[in-house]
């Protein structure tokens, strides 16, 4: 049976896959505070990492050829290790003070990054390694391993094609990373099975729609919808951290 709690996260699904077709990120930033609207925040989060886990596995097939392989790894390692520190770190801060945090980061890195365009090509491994420690700390501390490898790519001058397939990828690895903790948290249930199931075709036509709307832009587009998205996510997550001091 179709419901209203169906539609509406078929429709968040869409619009979220719609969103990271373009970027190369931004599913769980889109997803889930709608989500959260009819589920609660641990389902609206496990619905959108198993979500990112099922497109992602289409992704290594369909986008191997395009990725950055040196700093994706890089990246990837470096999340791995930063992911206990963000864990150990939330023990002396709040959910709340970590998002603010989080969003100041990242405002601040906004501001260089408007400032900064690279002209060519340089992607320096040693940072991808320091950036994705910090994606695995923004995880761990609030569930935003975004930012820090999104400003990295947009840093190095990697091609758009290029750094939008590494963060497909990156981010299916930080999806299979949280998808243990969510299990034993309790957040998969057969409510969140079933409408994972269901949400699938939304989530293949949304990328679908999103690829050919990415298609069409050049670098410079390109990178100007990745500022703006970014620019998003730390509005959001200074909002989510600031509602909970109000």
């Amino acid at each position: 049976m179709f419901t209203t709690l169906t539609a509406l996260v078929v429709g968040a699904v869409f619009f979220s896959a719609l969103l990271r077709g373009i970027a190369g990120f931004g599913f769980a930033l889109a997803a889930v505070p709608i989500l959260s609207l009819v589920l609660p925040p641990l389902q609206a989060v496990t619905l959108a990492v198993l979500m990112q886990v099922i497109v992602g596995v289409h992704d290594i097939f369909s986008m191997h050829s395009n990725v950055h392989k040196p700093t994706l790894m890089r990246l990837c390692l470096g999340s791995l290790l930063g992911t206990p520190i963000g864990i150990f770190a939330l023990a002396a801060l709040s959910p709340d003070a970590a998002r603010i945090l989080i969003a100041a980061a990242v405002l601040g890195g906004l501001a260089l990054l408007l400032r900064y365009k690279p002209t060519e090509p340089r992607p320096r491994h040693g940072l991808a390694l320091f950036a994705g420690v910090a994606s695995g700390a923004f995880s761990g501390l609030a569930a935003m391993p975004g930012p820090p490898a999104v400003a990295f790519y947009l840093g190095s001058g990697i091609s758009a094609v290029q750094t939008r397939a590494s963060l497909f990828l990156f981010f299916f690895v930080t999806a299979l990373i949280a998808t243990p903790g969510l299990i034993i948290a309790g957040g998969v249930s057969a409510q969140i099975l079933a409408l994972t199931v269901i949400s699938i075709p939304a989530l293949a036509l949304g990328t679908k729609v999103g690829t050919e709307v990415f298609n069409r832009l050049d670098g410079d587009q390109y990178r100007q919808v990745a500022i703006g998205v970014m620019g998003l996510s730390a509005v959001i997550a200074g909002w989510r951290g600031l509602s909970g001091y109000i």
